[in-house]
């Protein structure tokens, strides 16, 4: 039986580093000893802290944002500035700190995403993104009913086309069957378990009548003056009316309780703009009324925070009650992630058995594996902005990415990036015979240092100062120590004997005694002369770097 009873008394180690791995982009020796020292409640509130929303992405041209609202003549081209807006997003991830905000902004993308093959211009997108961080500790449910005005779903999605006199049924499709409250199983042609084709076509109906702002001057009035977020609005031409909405009735089915949604004010048979907008809340209200909803919710969750495969025991013992926790907070991710995080589930303590562990189960993203590289090692990166943005440019850190199999904001499907929603493999989408060799080669770069066209270092991978630092590494002169305190920190597990041993002997110290590294150690001290460890640590990396345990958390 798994357990969503609180685990209590200091994380320790093990734990503290499982949970900045799932909660965070991956995270320093130091955090992990840090964090290690709390209690579990403690942790959480660490995790959970609010903090200041980011400025936004800077063009190089100008020195300032270019949404605000949008570009003009002085701005670099669109293609620019949809790497700088990539190179934001993937910047705040790197220096997200100990925080699971970031990492909910990512399952928010994951799951809720747009690419810019189809919303070719980073404006709209941006401010997706901004409402997703807005929301990220919210209520998932205000943050969804705001996501149909979004400029960049609007447009992703064709809802800005969707008109009483010309359906479109592509977000109201999408609505149902990935982001709210799924499909089920078929019972007949248009009928599944949740909903029916009839279901789709009514929602479509209530989403008619919003287009998209292509100004970007048009703000969810309900957040100013603190948080400016662009959205699309409900198209009135030069009157006060939804001249595209439908403003008939909606009948939905059996599903969803013969409901019946139509506008509360009708002028000259068209509806008003707030009879237009209650329609959509009336519309949210019922879609999350269904416990399914929230179920459905839930375990996306669960696959990308804990794991890919639920049971039944795990529906029945963690994915129904966390749904409940997750109705019960106002549709709050971050409740349904607190009572998971203090879990004795989530960290594999509810079960005697070792055969459905999740601690080192998932195979990394091609972001998680970049991003917990560079974070662990602590890796510089530029402070100049166009170094920075030279360092993320498309045939270095982006093209990284790519060959290892995400190409960044380009998910491959309307439901997002395969790996997160794909059945049965779900991660293991990630892995294919050439991505798998372009991982293994993923530190390389970093040893070798990362240049700009003129030579200049942009990012670089010292592992004779990182092992030099004492937290990294307590005992820099005792190989034993060094290789375990590394492997245990950038690892999910440690090290069974046979293997620790391999990558200590084998590999570190190629079959010498254990003073050989302290000896060589102890003359690099004295003569400032690093070939020989800078040899040794680099070949223990680039090992380490190419094993299996490296590619999971």
């Amino acid at each position: 039986m798994y357990s969503l009873e609180p685990f209590t008394g200091p994380l320790g180690r093990a734990n503290a580093r499982h949970l900045l791995a799932r909660a965070t982009f991956g995270p320093t020796q130091k955090q992990i000893n840090d964090i290690a020292l709390l209690t579990v409640d403690e942790a959480i509130d660490l995790l959970f802290i609010e903090g200041e929303a980011p400025l936004p992405p800077v063009d190089v041209a100008t020195g300032a944002d270019w949404v605000s609202p949008k570009p003009n003549e002085d701005n670099s081209n669109d293609s620019l500035l949809n790497e700088f807006y990539k190179t934001w997003h993937l910047e705040l991830m790197r220096t997200g700190g100990v925080n699971v905000r970031e990492r909910i902004v990512w399952f928010l993308h994951a799951h809720l995403p747009v690419s810019l093959s189809k919303v070719p211009w980073s404006v709209p997108v941006y401010y997706q993104n901004k409402l997703y961080r807005h929301y990220a500790f919210g209520n998932f449910k205000t943050m969804f009913t705001k996501l149909v005005m979004d400029n960049a779903m609007l447009w992703y999605l064709d809802n800005t086309l969707n008109q009483a006199s010309d359906p479109n049924e592509n977000f109201a499709r999408e609505m149902l069957e990935l982001y709210t409250i799924g499909k089920g199983p078929q019972i007949a042609p248009g009928d599944y378990t949740n909903y029916t084709e009839e279901d789709v076509r009514q929602a479509a109906r209530v989403l008619t009548g919003y287009i998209v702002d292509f100004e970007f001057t048009n703000y969810d009035p309900d957040l100013l003056p603190d948080t400016v977020i662009a959205q699309g609005y409900v198209y009135t031409g030069n009157t006060e009316l939804a001249l595209l909405h439908d403003a008939g009735t909606k009948v939905f089915s059996d599903k969803f309780q013969n409901t019946e949604i139509s506008p509360n004010e009708v002028v000259s048979g068209f509806a008003t703009v707030d009879a237009t907008k209650d329609e959509l809340d009336q519309l949210m209200t019922m879609i999350f009324n269904q416990e399914e909803t929230a179920r459905f919710l839930v375990r996306k969750i669960y696959r990308l925070f804990v794991y890919y495969k639920i049971s039944d025991d795990v529906e029945q013992d963690i994915i129904i009650p966390l749904a409940q926790t997750f109705i019960e907070n106002d549709y709050s991710i971050s409740e349904v992630l607190k009572r998971l995080f203090k879990s004795q589930h989530f960290y594999d303590m509810d079960s005697s058995s070792t055969s459905d562990n999740h601690i080192g189960a998932i195979i990394k993203s091609p972001v998680d594996l970049l991003m917990g590289l560079v974070k662990f090692f602590q890796i510089d990166f530029p402070t100049n902005l166009l170094n920075l943005y030279q360092l993320y440019a498309y045939d270095k850190l982006m093209s990284f990415l790519q060959i290892m199999g995400i190409t960044f904001y380009y998910p491959s499907d309307v439901a997002g990036f395969s790996a997160y929603f794909q059945e049965p493999n779900y991660p293991r989408n990630w892995i294919t015979s050439t991505n798998l060799a372009y991982r293994y080669y993923l530190v390389w770069p970093f040893l070798e240092g990362i240049k700009n066209d003129e030579g200049l270092v942009l990012a670089q991978l010292n592992m004779v100062e990182w092992v030099n630092n004492p937290e990294n590494i307590s005992d820099v002169a005792d190989a034993t120590v060094l290789v375990r305190e590394l492997t245990d920190g950038l690892l999910a597990t440690s090290l069974p004997d046979e293997r620790f041993n391999y990558f200590l002997n084998t590999i570190f110290l190629q079959n010498f005694p254990l003073y050989y590294w302290t000896n060589e150690w102890a003359n690099y001290v004295n003569t400032g002369d690093e070939t020989t460890v800078k040899q040794l640590l680099d070949n223990l990396i680039w090992s380490l770097m190419q094993s299996p345990e490296v590619q999971l958390f």
